[in-house]
């Protein structure tokens, strides 16, 4: 005799499948409406979908479950009870169809399912209406709609009905209430792994259409909720247009279509080289012995760097390791406010220069999952057939929250390369250099930690004795890797590039001005190495560059001809680094911004500049050393110039955020 559960949780259940039934209907009528005629159905994408309906309609299926703990709201106990759910549930399936209504037309109209964006045109709301009311059978619909909801008042009030009326000859105890609870919490997760279900997740189809197809509604609006009011203004775009297009080299410059495009075709032919990108993770400059730090934390790294080309005065535009992460793969700031870029639906379609390497095989090697921030929709998105490799691919056991090793993260990535009959362009982003700064059992005999004084370790910029080893083992790391490297074949023609996803706040002491940890830019500054013996002759430059740079550059170290549409310059202008020299006309900056204290600024080779946003205080100060600059004339005219590229710089940057679309 099969076993029942209480009317409660049938009744739940029943309510859950019947929304469920809903969102899927919905799903068919849009993929029946828009659905490429070349393209066949999407199985893999239906069922992604089927995941993100049952998170929403399990969430009711909770609030149904756990609300009736309490007595009065129980509908098979108090009458009243009856009348708040026979109000509330017809109220969240109008909402359901309202959202799926909304995101009908909206997707018919922009080819985007609904997002919080839409919020946006209720600025302008007549126009807005009248175009709405011009375009679309508003009364059909409106009478559909209504219809629609008596229904469901009626529907939802007679299913009810029927469950007081069956009786309740269920199973008695809490087990049957806890196991599902259990059932519909593990279904509104989404999945099994350290992250829920997010809407990035829809776009590892590798199609567009199979993404807007999984998508629900819901999703993608509350997911863009926080970011509808970080709309660029095309207005302030344009006012700085020329100054922003002759700092870019724009060639053909278009202030009406606001274009950045930028084609480069080198003379000679591309060099089959291949490239291995290292994502430092918290690899902070003042921390390090490239800059004569006495607790010598990176010896190997500092030999590397003295072997390679090395720009010393790197910047990130932000700090955090999706924003470090975010500027390098797409060439534009994270200048998003309340979150990172990674986690706005509306910029997750983004042209990366690295497309342009056509006869590359190309690698992400991460040690933990790659989920996290939503970058894994970010890359896989955007950069055509790319194998990513994260902590369920390797063979090693993870170590903590971050997954794998370093040490083994690179000696897999290592294998892997090694196998590799084609040029290839790897990623390889760390972890190890955060807390809780784990220093794995397996490397204890070779890598020996070291333990200084307190009052040492503060002077030399490091919190503690863990921090300062954990920065010591990403060299050790650094040197494992490179060492093995070096044995393969692939080694003599690979450039490897190495570079900080962000820096570390903290006091630079007497390592640096003063203007370096009085203005924070020790959070910013981090190493950027180019290393490649006998490709690249060895040099250490202290030209002002940024993470948006190193595309550009790897573009033109290659000879590859590429598509440059963001706000990253070949760092070697197009000449190599035997011919390397500074434009004069057009020197180099880095725009900075930090979100914690609302701040934005600009570094030149001599000065750098901070605006806060909130209060509007301005900071002009000496970047190579503690002199005062005296008021007068001169300094106004480069707080005025830097001031102009500062707020051409943000408003460019959010404006290439959401119209960086890739071809």
């Amino acid at each position: 005799m099969p076993v029942r559960l209480p009317r409660l949780l049938r009744w739940s259940i029943a309510v859950t499948l019947l929304l469920l039934l809903v969102m899927t209907v919905a799903r068919l009528i849009f993929n029946a409406q828009y659905s490429p005629h070349d393209k066949p159905f999407s199985g893999s994408a239906f069922v992604l979908g089927l995941r993100y309906d049952l998170r929403y309609a399990c969430a009711v299926g909770l609030l149904m479950v756990i609300l009736p703990g309490f007595r009065w709201l129980n509908p098979f106990v108090m009458p009243g009870a009856r009348r708040f759910w026979n109000i509330l549930l017809p109220l969240l399936a109008m909402a359901l169809l309202l959202f799926y209504l909304i995101d009908f037309y909206h997707f018919d109209y922009l080819h985007q399912r609904l997002n919080a964006s839409v919020l946006n045109y209720l600025d302008d709301a007549g126009i807005s209406g009248k175009m709405v009311l011009q375009t679309y059978p508003i009364v059909t619909i409106t009478v559909f709609f209504v219809l629609v909801c008596i229904l469901v008042f009626a529907g939802f009030a007679r299913l009810l009905r029927h469950y007081l009326l069956a009786g309740d000859s269920g199973v008695r105890g809490i087990g049957a209430y806890v196991l599902v609870v259990l059932v519909f919490g593990a279904l509104v997760y989404g999945k099994s792994g350290q992250y829920p279900l997010r809407w990035s997740d829809a776009f590892l189809q590798n199609s567009d259409y199979k993404a807007h197809l999984a998508l629900n509604p819901m999703q993608s609006f509350l997911s863009s909720l926080n970011f509808r009011k970080a709309k660029p203004d095309p207005v302030k775009v344009r006012e700085s247009y020329a100054m922003m297009s002759s700092y870019l080299g724009v060639q053909q410059p278009d202030a009406a279509n606001l274009s950045f495009t930028r084609h480069t075709a080198p003379a000679k032919q591309p060099r089959r080289l291949n490239v291995v990108l290292v994502i430092c993770e918290s690899f902070s400059g003042y921390k390090s012995s490239m800059w004569g730090n006495p607790l010598n934390t990176t010896p190997f790294f500092d030999s590397l760097c003295k072997g390679g080309v090395f720009f010393d005065r790197c910047f990130t535009p932000a700090y955090g390791t999706a924003r470090g992460v975010w500027a390098t793969v797409t060439g534009i700031p994270d200048v998003e406010g309340t979150k990172t870029a990674s986690r706005n639906p509306a910029a997750v379609d983004q042209h990366t220069i690295i497309n342009d390497f056509s006869a590359h095989e190309k690698f992400y090697f991460l040690g933990g999952d790659p989920t996290w921030a939503n970058i894994q929709g970010l890359l896989a998105n955007n950069i055509n057939g790319l194998r990513i490799y994260s902590q369920d691919n390797f063979n090693a056991k993870k170590v903590d929250v971050w997954g794998i090793s370093d040490k083994n993260l690179f000696l897999e990535a290592n294998a892997v390369l090694a196998k590799q009959d084609k040029p290839f362009f790897a990623i390889i982003q760390t972890a190890d250099n955060h807390r809780p700064y784990t220093i794995p059992a397996e490397d204890a005999k070779q890598f020996t930690t070291q333990t200084f004084p307190q009052d040492i370790l503060k002077k030399y910029g490091f919190e503690s004795n863990a921090e300062m080893n954990a920065f010591r083992y990403t060299d050790y790391c650094f040197q494992q890797f490179m060492t093995a490297a070096a044995k393969e074949k692939y080694f003599d023609s690979t450039v490897f590039v190495f570079v900080g996803d962000h820096g570390v706040r903290g006091s630079a002491g007497a390592m640096f001005p003063a203007s370096w940890t009085d203005m924070g830019l020790t959070c910013e500054h981090v190493p950027l190495l180019f290393y490649a013996p006998g490709q690249l002759p060895a040099r250490r430059i202290g030209t002002i560059s940024s993470q948006v740079d190193i595309l550009p550059t790897i573009a033109g170290l290659l000879n590859q001809p590429c598509r440059n549409t963001t706000m990253g310059r070949d760092l070697f202008n197009g000449m190599g680094p035997l011919a390397y020299r500074e434009n004069s006309n057009v020197p180099a900056r880095a725009f900075i911004i930090d979100h914690d204290d609302k701040t934005i600024g600009m570094i030149c080779d001599r000065y750098v500049y901070r605006k806060n946003l909130s209060s509007g205080k301005e900071d002009l100060v000496s970047f190579t050393d503690n002199s005062v600059l005296p008021p007068g004339p001169v300094t106004d005219s480069v707080r005025q110039s830097l001031r102009s590229y500062t707020i051409a710089f943000l408003e460019t940057a959010k404006w290439m955020l959401v119209n960086n679309k890739k071809q």
